[in-house]
C-alpha cells in the first residue's frame, strides 16, 4: 500500500490525496508536523527525503518526493481510464507539463503568501501577492477563452487531468495568503467544476461545490 508522508493543511499534500480519492487507490498515511513542530527538517524525515519537504510516497519501496512528479506516478501508474495521465497523446502530454510547471508558480506565490499570513514565514508579501495575481489573471484569462470554445478544463480535452489538480489547491487557498478570487470569475467557475468531480474530498479551507453554480 502506497504510504503518504502528509501534513493535512499542506496543499501539496491534498492534491495527492485527492487524485488518490478520484482514482479509488488506497493508501495510508505518515503525519509529519510541519508547523509548529518543522518535523519536515527532522533527522528522521531527511533520511526519507534529504530535500526536507512534503509531500513524499512510498510505494513498495519506491520513494518519490515533489508533489507534480507524484501526480505523474500515480495517474501513470493507477489510471485505468487513462484520462488524468494520458500517455499516447503527445500534444496532452506537453500541455500537462506546461501547467505542472505553472502550478508550481502558483506555490511560490499563493502558497507562499498563505505561509505568511497563516505560519508567519519571512517573505515579500507585498511580492507574493502580485505575483499570485499576475499569474491568476493569466489562468482566469487562458479558462475564459477556454470556455468560448467549449472547453472545460486547462488543457484540450474534454475531460481533467492531473493540471488541474496540480494547480486548483493553492487557488482554492489564496484567500488565506491576502489573495481574493473576487475578480476572477472564470477561475471560480473552474474551482467549481472541479469539485463536482466523482471522488472529489476536502481538506480544511476547500469546501464542497454549492448548490448553485459559480457565476
Amino acid at each position: 500500500m502506497i504510504k503518504l508522508y502528509d501534513y493535512e493543511l499542506s496543499g501539496n499534500c491534498y492534491k495527492l490525496r485527492l487524485l488518490m480519492s478520484i482514482l479509488g487507490v488506497e493508501y495510508e498515511t505518515v503525519p509529519v508536523d510541519f508547523y509548529p513542530g518543522r518535523e519536515h527538517k527532522s533527522a528522521w524525515f531527511l533520511r526519507v527525503n534529504p530535500l526536507g519537504q512534503l509531500p513524499v510516497v512510498d510505494d513498495d519501496g519506491l520513494v518519490l518526493r515533489d508533489a507534480q512528479a507524484i501526480l505523474v506516478y500515480l495517474a501513470a501508474r493507477y489510471d485505468t481510464s487513462g484520462t488524468w495521465y494520458p500517455r499516447d497523446d503527445a500534444r496532452l502530454l506537453g500541455e500537462i507539463s506546461q501547467w505542472l510547471a505553472f502550478a508550481d508558480g502558483i506555490t511560490a506565490t499563493a502558497s507562499a503568501a498563505r505561509l505568511h499570513d497563516g505560519l508567519f514565514y519571512d517573505v515579500d508579501i507585498d511580492a507574493c501577492r502580485a505575483g499570485a495575481h499576475r499569474l491568476f489573471r493569466i489562468l482566469d484569462e487562458h479558462l475564459w477563452f477556454g470556455e468560448q470554445e467549449g472547453r472545460d478544463w486547462l488543457c484540450g480535452a474534454a475531460h481533467p487531468t492531473i493540471a488541474d489538480i496540480a494547480c486548483f489547491p493553492y487557488v482554492m487557498l489564496s484567500e488565506e495568503g491576502g489573495i481574493s478570487r473576487q475578480d476572477y470569475p472564470a477561475i471560480r467557475r473552474w474551482c467549481d467544476r472541479l469539485k463536482r468531480v466523482d471522488g472529489f474530498i476536502v481538506m480544511s479551507g476547500i469546501f464542497p461545490a454549492s448548490r448553485a453554480r459559480a457565476a
